[in-house]
Formats: C-alpha cells, sequence, structure tokens
C-alpha cells in the first residue's frame, strides 16, 4: 500500500518541511522552498524488478539515429540533426520567436509520421493565423490546445507521433500536484513525466520554457539537468538578429551557435554572419573597431564601437552594451594606470553593433582601443582587426584558435590584424595580411597612433 504526502523542500540545500517557509533554517536561503509530492510504499511488491548491475564492457552499442531539422543553423547547434528519442529544451524571452522557430521546423523537417504541437497558451485560431503567415504547408502537423498532462499523454499514445513540441512547459498541470501551473513542483513533475513517456517510446519532443529577468529558464534548476539538450534564443527584441545558443547537448558540442534574422517572412539563416554584422558600417569614425570573437566552432567578427565625453556631474558613467560591464570598468582602470589616459572625468558609452552578446576575453585589446580612440578623437583604420586578452597590468595574453580568427579577417578583405605577441611566435601558416604582434596596450596605440 502506498501513502503519499506533500512536503516542502529546499531548491538549494534539500532541506525538508512540512509547511511553506520564507527563509530555509538549513542554508538561510530566502524564498528556495517548492512544494514536493512523496510516495512512500509500506512493502515490495510481487511484480517489481530487481536492479543488477551489468558490467560496461559488455553493454551493447545501439546507433544513434539523426534525422535533420531541414534548417542548417539548427542542424549545426544540434550536432547534425535531432537524436530519436531526445528531450530538447527551448528558452528565450517573449517575443523573441521561439513559436515562429518551432512552427518552421514543423514545417522543414521530414518524417515517416506525424508532428503533434501542443500548446497551452494559444487557441488553434492563432496558431493557424502564424503558420499562414510563414507559409507552412506540412499535411502531417496536428495541433492540440491543451494543458492537463494526463489527456496529452492519452492523446500521444493514440497518434503516436515522431516529433511532439510543447509551447509551453509552465502552462501545463498536473491534477496529482495541488499548486499552481508553472510553479516549481508542476513544472518538475512534468517534465518528469515526459522525459519517461519520451525515453519509453522514442519520440523526440521539444519543450518551450519561459525565462526570468535573469535569463534563466523559469523553474526549477532539475529542469536544464534532466533533458538532453538546452537550447536558448537571444538577441534583442528591437533588433533584427538572433543568436540560437546550445549550453548542453548530450549528443554533440556545447555551446555551438547558429545565426538568424527575423523577417516578416519568419526566421531566416545567416550563413555568413561576420558579413552581415560589418557591412552597414560607414566612413571611418574615431571610436570604432572591428573585433573577432570565436561562438561554439565558429568565428564572428562584429563592429565594437565606444564614445568617451566629458562627465557632467561628479560621477562619470560607465555604460556597456553587449560586453560585460565589469569588464568594461577594468579595461578603463587599465587605461588609466598603464596607458596614463584621464578617464576619471569622462562617461564611456560602450555598444557592439547588432544587438550581438560577446562574453569572450578575446576581445579586450579591441575595447580599450576604441575607448582610447573615442577619448583622442584619432580614427581607426577601417582595415584593421584587433584580437587578444588583456591583463590587468596591461599586457596583451595570448588566446586560442588564433589562426581561424585571422583567416576569417582575411577573407573579408581586412588588411591589418594586430595580436598579441605570444601568438604570433606559434602562427605556422601564412596570411596575406600583416600581422602585428604586440606585448602590451602601449605597444598596440603606438601603432595605430593612439600614444
Amino acid at each position: 500500500m502506498a501513502k503519499t504526502k506533500n512536503v516542502f523542500v529546499c531548491s538549494n540545500c534539500g532541506y525538508e518541511s512540512a509547511k511553506w517557509l520564507g527563509k530555509c533554517p538549513g542554508c538561510n536561503e530566502w524564498n528556495s522552498f517548492y512544494e514536493e509530492k512523496i510516495t512512500k510504499t509500506t512493502k515490495l511488491t510481487e511484480n517489481k524488478k530487481i536492479a543488477k548491475a551489468t558490467k560496461l564492457n559488455e553493454v551493447e552499442k545501439k546507433t544513434t539515429t539523426r534525422f535533420s531539422t531541414g534548417i542548417k543553423e539548427l542542424d549545426r547547434v544540434l550536432g547534425g540533426g535531432m537524436v530519436e528519442g531526445s528531450l530538447i529544451l527551448l528558452g528565450g524571452e517573449p517575443g523573441i520567436g521561439k513559436s515562429t522557430l518551432i512552427l518552421q521546423i514543423c514545417n522543414s523537417i521530414k518524417l515517416d509520421g506525424n508532428v503533434l504541437y501542443i500548446s497551452g497558451e494559444e487557441s488553434a485560431e492563432q496558431v493557424k493565423l502564424r503558420a499562414d503567415r510563414l507559409n507552412i504547408k506540412n499535411d502531417n502537423l496536428l495541433f492540440l490546445s491543451q494543458t492537463d498532462i494526463e489527456l496529452i499523454k492519452n492523446e500521444i499514445e493514440e497518434i503516436k507521433p515522431k516529433l511532439v513540441i510543447i509551447d509551453s512547459i509552465q502552462t501545463m498541470y498536473s491534477d496529482e500536484i495541488s499548486s499552481a501551473p508553472g510553479s516549481v513542483s508542476q513544472v518538475r513533475e512534468i517534465t518528469s513525466q515526459i522525459m519517461r513517456m519520451c525515453k519509453q517510446n522514442g519520440i523526440t519532443t521539444i519543450i518551450i520554457g519561459h525565462v526570468t529577468k535573469d535569463g534563466n529558464i523559469a523553474g526549477p534548476r532539475v529542469l536544464e539537468h534532466m533533458v538532453d539538450t538546452v537550447l536558448y534564443l537571444e538577441g534583442e527584441r528591437y533588433f533584427s538578429y538572433r543568436i540560437l545558443r546550445g549550453v548542453k547537448n548530450r549528443f554533440g558540442s556545447t555551446n555551438e551557435i547558429g545565426m538568424f534574422q527575423m523577417q516578416d517572412s519568419g526566421m531566416m539563416e545567416i550563413e555568413n554572419p561576420s558579413q552581415i554584422l560589418i557591412s552597414e558600417r560607414d566612413g571611418n569614425p574615431s571610436g570604432s573597431i572591428i573585433v573577432a570573437s570565436i561562438e561554439g566552432s565558429r568565428c564572428i567578427l562584429v563592429e565594437l564601437q565606444a564614445l568617451v565625453t566629458p562627465s557632467v556631474f561628479g560621477l562619470p558613467r560607465r555604460t556597456a552594451n553587449g560586453i560585460d560591464y565589469n569588464r568594461l570598468t577594468l579595461l578603463i582602470a587599465v587605461l588609466e594606470k598603464k596607458a596614463g589616459l584621464m578617464l576619471g572625468n569622462q562617461d564611456v558609452y560602450l555598444n557592439i553593433v547588432g544587438g550581438i552578446r560577446i562574453n569572450e576575453p578575446a576581445t579586450d585589446l579591441g575595447v580599450v582601443l576604441s575607448v582610447a580612440s573615442s577619448f583622442k578623437n584619432i580614427s581607426i583604420s577601417p582595415d584593421l582587426v584587433a584580437i587578444g586578452e588583456v591583463g590587468l597590468t596591461g599586457e596583451v595574453r595570448a588566446v586560442n584558435l588564433i589562426e581561424k580568427r585571422i583567416k576569417e579577417a582575411e577573407k573579408l578583405g581586412f588588411k591589418t590584424c594586430i595580436i598579441p605577441e605570444n601568438n604570433k611566435k606559434l602562427l605556422k601558416e601564412k596570411f596575406k595580411l600583416d600581422i602585428i604582434g604586440v606585448k602590451n596596450i602601449v605597444e598596440a596605440m603606438k601603432y595605430i597612433g593612439l600614444k
């Protein structure tokens, strides 16, 4: 006989309580309790199987079946396509284009079976309007507007589709959990049921998840651990460019990216992001420079712009868009200490063109040179690319995949590339563009006439 009871568990340390608490007595964390159903069995049932260990060397390998989504950029992020029976979590901010991308997948994917689109947020008429706008014409695409997980499972078992899409996981609920849809316990329990169904029947499933204001998937962190692949669709809402980033992939490389451009007809693939991102560069203003960043296995050239103006108030402002704010303040301090630039009474604004966000340290040298260029009002050559990480003592440190970055710059017609001296010593290939090795930021500034 099984006994069921509900307890509240701290998501941080696992402390259990019979009632909800605002502060955990175990780890002093605030608002970390979520409701969880615990089932206790008094005796072992007769038909319950006994678990036995197996030698790992004797386990037979099964071939991993992949199928293409019909979208090259998505296949790149997934490692060559979707794996049969895998569970994929797609997250992103509201209005970023998650549902649009999913409908395009439903139209382009080629499967010997049906595709079931389950929506808990929109009606069939609303989805039909979007499908007509995107010119979706897949006769095997079925739609279900439902939020009850039990009814959804019954429909899946009856239809037996090859691909299931759930939009979104926060709208689904189970009658076994007393909390409201979207709560921690509901999201965790429903994802667990979907995962079991997905693995047992070999059904590939895509779950769409909302994100919090911090950019993380809403709900318990265990949600990301349960799924096979976690994808984030990123980008500024008021820019047309979107980045699909893979942060977890059990069947391929992590941190791979795919680039899209949001248009009236849907998400259009960008095969050469560098050419698109720097195509609108006009003239040769001060404070503008091109930097090379590695995103997954792809090198992207982006334009970095800085604006330095005298501060009206006593406390200068530092604003960063597309780059870490703390990194910008650190590099400004290095410029003041090691290059002698008096930026203490200057407002500094930094922006990466196109709404792209880059966290790689290899763009440090570009940040330093663009800020110095704007401060001195001296333009940097439009044919120059800067690559390098800057340390606290002003040294320019080596970065990885330097040859890949130089090849991308050479392919797009750039004439000069400033790189760390240690990287230049280890170059094995010969390039047509001029490669300048620098040991510190002062040498780099002297080369382009900023010192």
